[in-house]
């Protein structure tokens, strides 16, 4: 969500380095016919901010490669995402859609089908995300399976010390005023839904999701809407626990050294993944395909999730190449964990307008 979406605003770049180790990994075939180094259209990607595309060390690898010069835009909500695709037609070559929001982004006409055949990664993806009807439509591929991560809460070693198993520690009163929730009308819903055991994505009482959402008003510290925000706030001792993407947790631990841990509480928590998607009448086709070739790759994964930390994989061999203490190997791995996740549907219209009224209606009361 998304996903985990994400994760994925604001972080703070990390320069390239340790290349040299990359030397015996394997070479994908990204050399592309008609496209040299000075000649080659500029690749226009869609993501949100310090999320993976942008890496800079993969970035110049890709570039070095393929003579395809790679220019980032990003986006700060799906929302924005669609919208900057709807108002710039012909403008972005590739695009990061959470799978929840892919089948509606085909039937509007934003994306259009990958030609899997040229995806020299695909036999390695996850037949479990890769086939799913969330990235499929009509039998063609309108999105890649990339990553996949949860959606829960982290908490501090350093203000708790025994690690919480329940999703109602975010209500717990010794927490109070110590609380971080992301600015999400959907993610609001869905993890109340959960604390309140009704299913997130077909939530059977919204009046009883709105009570138990208002009774936060004394936990929070703040609603927080960014990855760097976030790591700010928990630098700054501000949160005791907070809602958070797995990916990014393992991130705040490894790359900022943040005393988190990550919790997939005995109530469940959102699971989601996100595909990489090529724009309608994307001006760069062959760039964008050969980018998500390399997106996919463990050659980029392995690196991405060592030096900075990531969301899992959907690639199968990239996540056996983690090192055995990984946390996506370790935590995303854990055995029984698939039965507590409750994967992200594409929510109707009508259904998001209610969340994200419901959602207003909680923050006004928040302010008062």
């Amino acid at each position: 969500m998304r996903s985990e979406l994400e994760m994925r605003q604001g972080l703070t770049r990390r320069a390239f380095t340790r290349w040299a180790g990359l030397a015996g990994a394997a070479v994908l075939a990204l050399a592309t016919p008609g496209i040299g180094g000075a000649a080659a259209a500029d690749l226009h990607v869609l993501n949100w901010q310090g999320y993976g595309t942008d890496e800079p060390w993969a970035v110049k690898l890709f570039e070095q490669r393929t003579g395809c010069k790679v220019v980032h835009d990003y986006f700060n909500s799906e929302q924005e995402m669609l919208t900057k695709l709807r108002t710039n037609p012909g403008t972005y070559d590739v695009v990061l859609i959470n799978s929840s929001y892919t089948q509606q982004a085909a039937k509007e006409g934003l994306i259009q089908p990958i030609d899997t055949s040229k995806i020299t990664n695909w036999k390695d993806l996850n037949p479990a995300l890769r086939d799913s009807a969330y990235l499929n439509v009509d039998g063609k591929t309108y999105g890649l399976s990339w990553v996949w991560g949860v959606t829960s809460f982290a908490y501090s070693t350093d203000a708790i010390k025994t690690r919480p198993d329940s999703i109602e520690e975010l209500w717990n009163p010794a927490h109070a005023g110590r609380v971080g929730w992301r600015d999400d009308p959907e993610e609001a819903v869905q993890l109340a839904a959960i604390a309140l055991g009704q299913d997130p994505n077909k939530p059977s009482d919204l009046g009883k999701i709105k009570q138990k959402l208002l009774a936060l008003k004394p936990q929070l510290k703040t609603l927080w809407s960014s990855e760097d925000e976030w790591n700010k706030h928990m630098q700054s001792k501000d949160f005791d626990i907070a809602t958070y993407w797995s990916g990014s947790a393992a991130r705040s631990k490894k790359a900022f050294h943040l005393p988190v841990e990550f919790v997939v509480p005995k109530e469940g928590a959102i699971g989601w993944f996100d595909g990489l998607s090529i724009a309608k009448d994307a001006p760069n086709e062959a760039c964008a395909t050969k980018f998500i070739d390399f997106m996919v790759s463990p050659e980029f994964y392995v690196k991405w999730d060592t030096d900075v930390g990531a969301p899992a994989s959907a690639n199968q061999v990239a996540m056996q190449q983690l090192p055995a203490d990984a946390f996506n190997r370790v935590v995303m791995g854990e055995p029984g964990l698939q039965k507590r996740l409750f994967y992200m549907a594409p929510v109707p219209d009508d259904e998001r307008k209610q969340y994200t009224e419901l959602w207003e209606s909680v923050k006004t009361e928040f302010g008062k």
